[in-house]
């Protein structure tokens, strides 16, 4: 299973949100060069996020982005649906009734054990992001980095995010 960048780079623009103190918000420019990634880019995954509902954007000089909920209800599996969508990965196309020897539709009351092993893995997929709120993807970060980066960080965002006083 392929999971485009874009996830990743969202994932990670909502921890750096997830930092943030009330009422503050970041530019896209700040968070794609927090990211080292290209603005534009940065800016459709943040659409993307915007349009599920998972963070809000504020227009203007004091404006920016910051997380539409709180970090503990804003999941992996949250992020990778809002960018690459809800349908599932893995489409049965009952290839077995093809072909000069097809099953006839008698010989196929379920799907088969191909399909049923992908479903099965999409759900167990599905579910394991589901399970990791982004408060345990910054507590892990958090775990590793030294007190001089965690100081860098904190720098840095009362010197980028806006609405700060």
């Amino acid at each position: 299973m392929k999971i485009g960048k874009g996830v990743e780079w969202a994932a990670h623009a909502c921890a750096v949100l997830a930092l943030l103190p009330p009422g503050a918000a970041l530019s896209r420019e700040c968070l794609a060069d927090y990211l080292g990634v290209p603005p534009p880019y940065l800016a459709k995954q943040l659409q993307a996020l915007s349009r599920a509902g998972l963070v809000l954007t504020q227009r203007g000089a004091a404006g920016g982005y910051q997380l539409a909920r709180d970090a503990e209800t804003i999941s992996l599996w949250d992020i990778t649906a809002a960018l690459e969508g809800t349908a599932p990965r893995f489409r049965c196309t009952e290839i077995r009734r093809n072909g000069p020897c097809g099953a006839s539709s008698a010989e196929c009351p379920a799907p088969c054990d191909i399909a049923a092993a992908f479903q099965q893995a999409e759900s167990v997929y599905r579910e394991t992001l589901a399970a990791v709120p982004l408060t345990q993807v910054v507590a892990g970060a958090t775990a590793v980095a030294t007190d001089g980066r965690k100081q860098r960080i904190g720098d840095w965002i009362q010197q980028n995010a806006s609405g700060l006083s």
